[in-house]
């Protein structure tokens, strides 16, 4: 094992559309922590919507000044302090992103990204150090096991995106009784069609703006040499998005709506586009609804449910890993851009702009 040095480099985000870097002492773990070398650190939209290129987050989402970025990390733990009670040096792990008091409501629940305590509540890469350095420490009780047939990037995606796309689907319910809308086919929306495509869901539609993100879409199969694509059609967003979702559903619309663009139009065609007695989850965060959006018309006389669905819980995290080997499909495969930490700025930069499925910062053999 290579020795620990003192310190070490790590990115941190200034609020202006750039990447800074830093020298940070290297902690040593105490009671319940672990030190972890990071091997990859996924970049999230919520980076760039409440970090990169201003500081807008406040609360939960208020970042602080020279904290090194990245809530989803994943590596090896090379250092342990006292009183450890699961995990141990060598042990491949993923973060769950925030780190909660453990001793309110939602944290018992293991929803830490709602815990209530504003003294313990931290996210890694927000209010506490996260993976764009080569080590991060973290607390025993955050983590999840990774299984030696997932890869680093793998895990990484787990601990925010892929969770968070779990918890909505568990809470619509997906099967092969359905057909699935997907509004925005950014990160989210295309783990979103990957699990859907998993868990049994007999056609899946998506809409996005965005051209080489529909380009991408297109190409994407549930797992290599599979033949089996994400998408039976990816529609271009526009004005007859709903009429085009019936038509391709006979007229009926979809059982199930995943939204994932916080767009208002979207968000109004993923309500219209939903069949009778559909369910809808609301993923993507910030934005509003359209102001066209007519309750009674839209929803109430259809019996059509919405939800609203933030993260999830760390139990589901474990359930969700064990899943991916059992479904023999990988988070990995949607990643477009692999970066050196020493080209953050450009992997930023590029998560900006939109032309890209999922970006990651990678260390050792994980570029």
């Amino acid at each position: 094992m290579t020795e620990i040095p003192a310190t070490m480099t790590g990115a941190y985000l200034p609020g202006n559309g750039t990447v800074a870097y830093k020298e940070y002492d290297i902690p040593q773990p105490g009671p319940g922590e672990v030190l972890i070398r990071t091997k990859a650190s996924t970049i999230c939209g919520s980076d760039i919507r409440c970090i990169y290129c201003e500081h807008v987050g406040k609360g939960p989402e208020g970042y602080q000044p020279e904290t090194i970025a990245g809530h989803e990390p994943c590596g090896e733990i090379v250092q342990c302090g006292p009183g450890m009670r699961r995990f141990g040096k060598g042990d491949r792990v993923i973060v769950y992103h925030i780190s909660g008091c453990g001793m309110c409501n939602d944290c018992r629940r293991g929803y830490m990204i709602s815990c209530t305590s504003d003294e313990y509540r931290k996210a890694y890469g927000w209010q506490r150090n996260g993976g764009m350095a080569p080590y991060l420490l973290a607390e025993e009780k955050d983590l999840v096991a990774l299984p030696d047939a997932l890869s680093y990037t793998d895990g990484a995606q787990v601990g925010c995106g892929f969770g968070t796309v779990y918890e909505g689907l568990e809470k619509i319910g997906i099967s092969g009784n359905d057909a699935v809308l997907i509004t925005g086919l950014g990160p989210v929306g295309l783990a979103a069609a990957m699990l859907c495509r998993a868990l049994g869901a007999s056609k899946i539609i998506g809409i996005e703006a965005v051209p080489d993100r529909i380009e991408n879409a297109k190409t994407l199969v549930l797992r290599k040499d599979s033949g089996i694509k994400l998408f039976d059609a990816v529609l271009p967003a526009g004005p007859d998005n709903v009429a085009e979702v019936h038509a391709l559903t006979g007229g009926m619309g979809c059982e199930r709506v995943v939204e994932c663009s916080a767009h208002p139009a979207a968000r109004l065609t993923a309500v219209q586009a939903a069949r009778k007695w559909g369910k809808i989850v609301l993923i993507g965060e910030g934005g509003l609804m359209s102001p066209d959006f007519a309750p009674s018309r839209d929803m109430i006389h259809d019996q059509k449910t919405l939800f609203g669905s933030w993260v999830t819980n760390i139990w589901r995290m474990e359930e969700l890993v064990e899943r991916l080997v059992r479904w023999n499909i990988h988070p990995s495969d949607l990643i477009t851009h692999r970066f050196s930490l020493e080209k953050a700025p450009e992997a930023y930069e590029l998560m900006h702009s939109g032309r890209c499925g999922k970006v990651a910062i990678c260390f050792d053999g994980e570029v």
